[in-house]
């Protein structure tokens, strides 16, 4: 079942022709989640054809204007396409009032139930689950309240052999016991054992989203081992200073992050505006942690 990862926005701070501020859309089994909104999210969700209507939970990060000024345009998109579901945004407590001050300001009345979640970015929470994923907060070490997001795949079922499930001397089975690991007893008296007749199902895969933060490895406990992690790279190591300056990383400390979290496979991203081309960055990342990718625009990946 798919666990993707398409990135809207790849840059920092303001829109480039080539490179939208931050927006990520997260398709687990075709449930969407958005992180972060940018301006111009609602366009790049078009141009990946992402069905947005789809989305019902969206987490913003930090309130600096390059991972929310989307929101509201978003949320009144929403409201003039008729939509009915219920909307979930997960934010620091201050956005609620610039939400309540747009629509106030602007006499809209939502169609639809928008439903903040205030959320502390300081602490590792917990803050949403459902039936396919838990989504908990990672504090990030900026000059700003912020907070990355960890997405983590729950647990499936197991998986019933096919030539059990083929065998028609068998009676009627219930399968969903089966499938949370009970033995199968068949109408002789005759038990088959669940390990038998069924398949581990695969192991969960996590998605750790880091935005805006400097090098910290605080978070490591938190992201330690997962599939896919993105963690900013606004700055190359040339401008380290900058970076520690302005709360940001490096590619190389990104990198770092990624190799001593042990994680799968690195995607950098966050890029200042004054990185034309990306080459030299993600040789930088490659050199500490070989399994490094670009975030672009328009770019999915798999876990």
């Amino acid at each position: 079942m798919n666990f993707k990862v398409i990135i809207l926005g790849s840059g920092a701070a303001i829109p480039l022709l080539s490179r939208n501020p931050s927006a990520q859309v997260v398709n687990v089994k075709e449930h969407l989640y958005l992180l972060d909104c940018a301006e111009g999210t609602q366009l790049q969700l078009r141009r990946n054809q992402v069905r947005m209507q789809r989305i019902n939970h969206i987490f913003i990060s930090h309130l600096h204007g390059d991972h929310y000024y989307g929101l509201m345009g978003l949320v009144t998109t929403f409201h003039l396409l008729g939509r009915k579901e219920s909307l979930h945004v997960y934010a620091h407590p201050d956005l609620e009032k610039i939400i309540h001050l747009h629509l106030d300001t602007s006499k809209t009345i939502l169609q639809y139930p928008l439903l903040f979640h205030g959320i502390d970015p300081n602490e590792n929470t917990m803050i949403h689950q459902d039936k396919f994923v838990t989504v908990t907060t990672i504090p990030l070490e900026h000059n700003f309240p912020a907070c990355g997001f960890l997405i983590r795949e729950k647990q499936a079922k197991r998986n019933i052999r096919k030539e059990f499930l083929t065998d028609k001397s068998l009676s009627p089975i219930d399968y969903r016991r089966i499938k949370n690991g009970e033995d199968y007893e068949d109408e002789h008296g005759d038990i088959h054992a669940n390990g038998d007749i069924t398949l581990p199902p695969r192991k969960p895969r996590a998605y750790a989203y880091c935005s805006d933060t400097a090098y910290s490895e605080a978070i490591i406990p938190v992201i330690r081992d997962v599939d896919l992690l993105y963690h900013e790279a606004t700055f190359m190591e040339n401008r380290a200073a900058d970076a520690a300056a302005k709360f940001h990383s490096t590619a190389r400390q990104a990198a770092l992050i990624a190799s001593k979290a042990g994680v799968q496979r690195l995607i950098i991203g966050h890029y200042s505006a004054r990185y034309k081309t990306l080459d030299d960055m993600l040789a930088e990342a490659k050199e500490v942690f070989p399994d490094t990718m670009l975030a672009e625009d328009g770019l999915s990946f798999e876990l």
